[in-house]
């Protein structure tokens, strides 16, 4: 899928958002090569459900792993962007339609996500 829309779009670059186990990040090192192959420069990577966040008691917890997304940028030498963690109030948003950055615009989660955001439109912007 990534081939096809690299050779019928043109982009600016590409995201990678991986998970921590092994198995994804080999999944995450294909996607690289393929986009350095077809010269899309990758912005960054994103290590999505880095922890797992107890709504009750806040208590974090990496039930896959930690830091694979950011290893996997270091050898790559293409920026790491950020860890989101795994959150109820998050899924709930996904599945209503009311992203954490509507609902709760204050919250700890919701400043991941823009400081995500920031960086990969800084990255555009050079």
């Amino acid at each position: 899928m990534q081939l096809t829309l690299t050779q019928s779009t043109p982009l600016d670059g590409a995201v990678i958002v991986t998970t921590p186990p092994l198995v994804a990040l080999e999944d995450v090192r294909r996607g690289v090569e393929m986009f350095h192959t077809v010269e899309v420069p990758v912005l960054g990577v994103i290590e999505n459900m880095s922890t797992y966040i107890c709504s009750k008691c806040g208590t974090e917890t990496p039930i896959f792993g930690q830091g694979g997304g950011e290893r996997t940028a270091k050898a790559y030498h293409v920026p790491f962007l950020g860890a989101i963690p795994l959150h109820l109030q998050v899924q709930m948003g996904s599945d209503t339609g009311e992203p954490i950055v509507a609902s709760d615009p204050d919250s700890p989660l919701t400043k991941i996500y823009h400081d995500i955001a920031d960086s990969i439109w800084r990255s555009l912007e050079i």
